[in-house]
Order: C-alpha cells, then structure tokens, then sequence
C-alpha cells in the first residue's frame, strides 16, 4: 500500500505515489498556470517542496533512501503547545496522565489532540519535556507524563 492513514493529521506516503500525488490532472488550472504538461511534475521539484515541509517539521524521512516520508499535518511542538494550553488552562499542572487518558479520556473529548495516536503524542510529549513543562514516566499500565 503506497499510502497509509496512522493517526489523526498524519499518513505514510511512498516518493512513488508522491509523484502522482503532486502531478495536476489534466483539468487542473494549475497545470496551465505552472506551464506543465498533464501529469507531469518533475522530481526536482516534487522534492523541492518536500524538502520544504521537512524544514517545516511537517515531514520526516522514515529511510535513507528517501522513498517513504512520513506527512504531519501538525509539528510535534505545535500538538505539545495544544495540550499543555489544555493542561493549564483546566488547572491540570502537577497531574499525572497516562497516555490513554490524554488521548482517549472523556476530560478531552472536546480537543483537538483526542484521538491522536501514540506514536504523535509521545514526539508531543519529549517536546514538552525538553522545555520542562512535562516528564514522560512509567506507570503501572504503561506510559504517563507529568506536567509541570
């Protein structure tokens, strides 16, 4: 499978499909607005605008070969900012979470971050961490964070 949905604003893309992905069909405007022909976006450029998003922290290499990426549709700053604002904003600093109760907890059922998956939450978590608003801890079931 070329494309692959893991969570809540993330998908694993192979570079082939991202090549038919970013090629405009030969309807699209774009296409005549770019001057290309139907279908065919160059590579360079495909890889222009993933080398973007990379810089962005939008997009993450999962291999050396750069032939799987792995799309963000947030940073992991950016999901660690939402739910620390949470955290604070419901009197929540000094608690401790598991994992589950973050994302799949009735208290966050109305957020933007519930749903999320793990693997997004964790890089959430260690950039809380490394701005010392969060520890990741074990607890008896697993995973938990503490937020400061």
């Amino acid at each position: 499978m070329c494309v692959r949905r893991i969570g809540r604003g993330q998908m694993i893309v192979s570079m082939k499909l991202a090549l038919r992905i970013f090629s405009p069909p030969s309807s699209s405007h774009l296409c005549h607005a770019l001057s290309l022909k139907p279908g065919k976006l160059p590579v360079e450029s495909i890889q222009v605008v993933l080398e973007e998003l990379r810089k962005k922290g939008n997009l993450e290499w999962l291999d050396k070969n750069k032939s799987s990426f792995l799309i963000m549709w947030r940073r992991p700053e950016e999901w660690g900012k939402l739910i620390y604002q949470w955290v604070s904003r419901s009197g929540q600093n000094n608690s401790v979470f598991t994992l589950y109760e973050l994302t799949n907890g009735e208290d966050t059922e109305d957020e933007e971050f519930h749903g999320l998956d793990e693997a997004t939450l964790l890089r959430a978590l260690q950039a809380l961490q490394q701005e010392h608003k969060a520890e990741i801890i074990t607890v008896s079931d697993g995973r938990g964070v503490k937020f400061f």
